[in-house]
């Protein structure tokens, strides 16, 4: 019953529906990060962190995504199912998915008040290469099995460990890296490199 609703509102409300789907999901990602890898414990929770990937599944990736799928399925064909298939899958990695992590790294550090270009450098080019390590299987699967309506879901139930993966690399490889380049800065600044110091975490 559930599921029946929640298909007819995919197909009365398609983008709403998505944003609010993805914006769970987000925050479940991040909670999972949180309390399962980092352990914190629900009194040490980071509820405005767990806000801000939820607001950026709901008011971003969310939409982002469904319109992408929409476009696939439109103007990504050829003449074989599989060829197809191999089509799409070539442009969600190679087109969407870097323009996507680097708009989610700078949104995180954007709304943390962080460095940007630092997010960037400390942690692009490791979120890209798990994701291309990832995506390409669970994203051919997705569009030979899974109809069009409902492949942002199937994303998003795959997405609750990436995101958890994601909220974890935004935050170890963010204000933690971006604390340790500041430190390495100012000893340089100061005269600290002659004496040698240490390189920021990678």
């Amino acid at each position: 019953m559930a599921f029946r609703w929640y298909q007819a509102k995919l197909k009365s409300a398609p983008l709403a529906t998505q944003a609010i789907t993805t914006a769970i999901l987000f925050g479940t990602g991040d909670t999972m990060a949180q309390q399962l890898v980092e352990k914190r414990g629900w009194k040490a929770h980071d509820a405005m962190r767990t806000a801000r990937m939820a607001g950026y599944g709901g008011v971003i990736f969310g939409p982002a995504a469904t319109t992408w799928y929409g476009v696939l399925t439109k103007y990504v064909n050829t003449r074989s199912k599989n060829g197809t298939i191999l089509a799409r899958v070539a442009c969600d990695q190679f087109l969407f998915a870097p323009v996507n992590m680097g708009l989610f790294l700078s949104t995180m550090a954007y709304l943390e008040g962080s460095s940007i270009s630092t997010r960037l450098e400390t942690a692009y080019i490791p979120g890209l290469t798990k994701n291309f390590m990832v995506w390409p299987w669970v994203q051919f699967a997705n569009f030979k099995y899974v109809p069009a309506d409902l492949r942002v879901l199937v994303v998003n139930v795959v997405s609750l460990g990436w995101n958890c993966y994601l909220s974890a690399l935004n935050s170890g490889g963010g204000s933690k890296v971006e604390a340790a380049v500041v430190k390495v800065k100012e000893a340089t600044q100061t005269g600290g490199s002659r004496e040698g110091g240490q390189l920021p975490p990678q």
